[in-house]
């Protein structure tokens, strides 16, 4: 009988067998694809001191996570929300004499206080790569390609990624399409929801265009240069083009410059990662700055947990039912080659019942 105390709150849930099954083996798969190109795992605590979580990057608010007194230094604790400031902590306090370009990944469970309406999953295992030391269209080229093979990995397909210039606005704002300081965050706000009225009544007439020029990558890339005409953006409209030639024919490539959203800290180049047949993004990505440190760096995450839905489990797993004093030698050279063992706590005890395929006969499996 389920009692009240058994319930969870809402946006956190179980996974059972077969969800954690999948989810397991996707970070796995994703994680062996970051290995392949050289990015080392490092694994943040869940919990740190507040300031460090929410002042490592700009647009981290502290609002979004748990927050606690912490009973021996009497300072403010915080669940870790996201993962990225954390790793930035790490290459510029432990790994600050590192190399550079520092390649790092990781894969670990946020939690936030409340979630947003288009996902109310208020747990997540994040998952991602970070390149610390470069925010070149070369280094976001290395991200956005792996990032998409590491999906791949995962077992997602048709995969689409849209780019975006989060810093757009604050780029033509100095000289070529003007705004007095008090716009800017309106004008942006209005762009990123898309308000062609709101952008004109925010005194942002002049960046309508900008609501058009989004769509399949060369046609969107090809209105962003001719608004271009002062040359502000040439440098990014070159980046974007090396990072699409870098990507090829392995995703569709849109372009929506102005979309703001889930980009808080990232600088010249933010992307969003979709998949076909999976509701909402499946990851995201960009350029930033490391705070305290001032050192660029580029990385993606991936939301691993809305693959579980849509990614098939190979079904070829081989379980041999072990009955009562059965050859204990046989059984650990089968778990060797790979069968999964389950072992009878005595007489009467069902082999199909229990999700076996086989049997062992002495020393041989035998199929059911």
């Amino acid at each position: 009988m389920t009692k009240p105390d058994d319930l969870l709150p809402e946006g956190l849930e179980d996974l059972l067998p077969r969800e954690a099954a999948v989810l397991t083996r996707v970070m796995r798969d994703a994680l062996g694809v970051l290995d392949s190109h050289g990015y080392d795992r490092v694994r943040p605590p869940l919990v740190e001191f507040e300031k460090s979580l929410a002042g490592r990057m700009e647009g981290v608010r502290a609002q979004r996570m748990f927050r606690f007194v912490d009973p021996q230094s009497l300072r403010t604790l915080a669940l870790r929300s996201d993962i990225t400031p954390q790793v930035g902590r790490i290459a510029a306090t432990s790994m600050a004499a590192a190399p550079r370009p520092l390649r790092l990944c990781y894969a670990g469970d946020t939690a936030v206080i409340r979630a947003d309406q288009l996902d109310p999953s208020r747990q997540r295992l994040q998952l991602g790569g970070e390149l610390v030391g470069s925010d070149s269209a070369a280094a976001a080229g290395e991200i956005a390609v792996i990032a998409i093979e590491a999906l791949e990995a995962a077992g997602a397909v048709d995969i689409l990624i849209d780019f975006t210039l989060p810093d757009l606005v604050d780029i033509l704002a100095e000289e070529a399409m003007p705004l007095a300081k008090d716009q800017v965050d309106p004008v942006r706000r209005e762009l990123d929801t898309k308000d062609a009225g709101g952008l004109k009544a925010a005194g942002g007439a002049a960046y309508l265009p900008l609501l058009y020029a989004a769509g399949p990558f060369e046609d969107a890339i090809a209105k962003l240069a001719a608004i271009d005409a002062g040359g502000a953006l040439t440098s990014r409209i070159d980046g974007l083009r090396a990072i699409a030639d870098r990507i090829g024919d392995r995703a569709r490539v849109t372009l929506d410059p102005s979309e703001r959203h889930g980009f808080e800290y990232q600088s010249w180049f933010g992307f969003t990662l979709y998949a076909d047949g999976i509701r909402g993004a499946l990851g995201r990505g960009g350029t930033y700055t490391i705070s305290g440190s001032g050192e660029a760096a580029t990385g993606f995450t991936l939301y691993c947990d809305r693959l579980v839905d849509a990614v098939q489990l190979d079904d070829d797993s081989r379980t041999v039912f072990l009955p009562v004093g059965h050859d204990f030698t046989a059984a650990a050279a089968l778990r060797s080659e790979g069968w999964r063992t389950v072992a009878a706590l005595g007489e009467g005890e069902d082999a199909s019942t229990l999700g076996c395929t086989h049997r062992l006969d002495g020393e041989m499996p035998r199929p059911l």
